[in-house]
């Protein structure tokens, strides 16, 4: 992306004569493997998150930006209210609009939005320790509970099946079909072997047996802002994927990242292991702000729940692995099906440690 481009973005929410008067430094932010980043320091001093959406991934941009617009002023509202119930101290971003009110900028065929920066923050890929982990909990379950007042119908849907396992088991089916890419036997067999221990979640939530919401969709490590020394969580980011869905997906998504301290582009698969004293911290963390959220069967469902979605995210970077990665972001062609097999490895351990888990939910 041209330094040009960049500018006209930044122009379009704060116009100037001559833009490159306004804008000191221009900063790409890495790391994430959906969108393209950038932190934008103006000569005033003031710092703003430039994003750019990927049209391959949300095929209806302006529906991800009303959701942001809905989501943020709800957040917002909300926040005074509980933030001090329940003693969590954190911002939340918001995004800037133009003289007009437009928070989306367009220029051939892709939306830019510009967000407010929360500083003297760092982003963690990975966490070291307990305490971190009930951090991180504890945060997800304020978000929940601030995000439970909003229904569930104000909202558009931006990734239908996003988190629904038996529809990513069929879309690899359907890919696989087609694919000219090397195949990998050993993705291939935990997959066919495991196939029918997927619809657990999508039958409950037929049933009505667990908690429907507004969730995150995508509370990994990454998402959370810690303060400077990463000792508390200052904010959860990246909203684009907020949506109706299960808490269980949500929470399962959360404990799969923050319990692998080894994170996702470790060397060897073998090595990972899903951290039993991490999920314990984590799961404290969530339940001292969000026990009265949870049903019978999404406690009886959440260990399973962790399992399932490790399991999904690696059937999904295996099937964008065979689709010649045309969803998540790589550095080289088979870094996806590096990514799916270390999903896989986590699912495995948490396998192995079923029984302890479900003793340590009790």
């Amino acid at each position: 992306m041209s330094r040009q481009t960049v500018k006209q973005a930044v122009s379009f929410f704060f116009p100037q004569e001559n833009i490159g008067d306004v804008i000191a430094d221009v900063e790409p932010l890495g790391g994430g493997i959906i969108n393209d980043t950038w932190r934008i320091r103006l000569q005033s001093g003031n710092r703003y998150i430039l994003q750019r959406l990927n049209p391959l991934v949300f095929p209806d941009p302006s529906a991800v930006q009303e959701n942001l617009r809905k989501v943020t002023e709800h957040l917002h509202t909300q926040l005074p209210k509980l933030s001090h119930l329940y003693n969590r101290n954190i911002k939340l971003f918001h995004p800037i609009a133009n003289r007009e009110g437009a928070i989306s900028y367009q220029c051939n065929g892709t939306f830019w939005r510009m967000l407010t920066s929360i500083d003297h923050t760092c982003s963690l890929q990975t966490i070291s320790c307990p305490r971190q982990a009930e951090e991180i909990g504890a945060t997800l379950g304020l978000f929940h509970q601030l995000l439970a007042s909003l229904p569930s119908a104000s909202l558009t849907d931006p990734l239908p099946d996003f988190h629904n396992t038996p529809g990513s088991l069929q879309q690899y089916d359907q890919v696989l079909k087609t694919s000219r890419v090397p195949q990998a036997i050993d993705c291939q067999n935990i997959i066919d072997q495991r196939r029918g221990d997927v619809f657990f979640l999508e039958n409950a939530r037929k049933q009505g047996t667990v908690r429907q919401q507004i969730i995150h969709a995508d509370p990994k490590v990454a998402n959370f802002l810690f303060s400077t020394d990463a000792k508390r969580v200052i904010s959860l980011i990246d909203l684009d994927t907020v949506k109706p869905g299960l808490l269980l997906y949500d929470i399962g998504d959360c404990l799969r990242s923050c319990c692998n301290p080894l994170g996702e582009e470790v060397k060897n698969p073998d090595d990972i292991i899903f951290q039993a004293d991490l999920f314990t911290a984590a799961m404290h963390g969530y339940l001292t702000t969000a026990a009265d959220l949870l049903t019978v069967e999404d406690r009886r469902l959440l260990v399973d729940s962790v399992w399932l979605i490790s399991f999904e995210l690696g059937l999904r970077f295996y099937s964008d692995y065979l689709s010649k990665n045309c969803y998540f972001k790589v550095e080289y062609p088979e870094q996806n099906l590096f990514r799916a097999r270390i999903q896989f490895a986590l699912a495995r351990s948490i396998e192995r440690q079923y029984e302890q888990l479900c003793r340590i939910i009790s």
